[in-house]
């Protein structure tokens, strides 16, 4: 999973960072990068899905996307002022889909982020608890 947050004042660096599995579950830990924002600060963020078990890396997220009814990312900071996500693209039906999403950061702290592919297939209704999980990373958050 790739996490890619824009400055939506149009100024300043886009910030990156990825969740890997290589190995799938089990086995290794995933491979996680700290995501490092600037305080008081909106972003535009965009959720990117590659299958890496595959040479090359497979891009997964258009799949996501034309299956949006059928999934849902829940994004949970903790503690739980450290930044509001607010979904910003919907499926047919209205509901939250989550590759993309505006992030409004509060003052200088540090937690973090989880971010949560649920799998719903007829069953989306916008409940987070609903589905299996595909995906379900955390990152370490620096707000400095």
């Amino acid at each position: 999973m790739r996490y890619t947050l824009t400055p939506a004042s149009g100024t300043g660096a886009a910030v990156t960072v990825e969740w890997k599995d290589a190995d799938g579950d089990g086995g290794a830990a995933p491979v996680v990068g700290t995501l490092r924002l600037a305080p008081n600060t909106t972003y535009n963020a965009t959720v990117t899905l590659l299958d890496e078990s595959k040479n090359p890396a497979e891009n997964i997220t258009d799949e996501i996307n034309k299956e949006k009814e059928d999934h849902l990312f829940v994004f949970t900071p903790a503690p739980a002022g450290l930044m509001t996500v607010t979904i910003t693209d919907k499926d047919a039906k209205n509901l939250n889909v989550g590759l993309t999403s505006r992030v409004q950061t509060a003052a200088a702290a540090t937690g973090t982020l989880r971010v949560v592919l649920r799998h719903q297939p007829g069953i989306k209704t916008g409940d987070a608890n609903l589905g299996d999980t595909d995906v379900d990373a955390t990152f370490p958050v620096t707000i400095q």
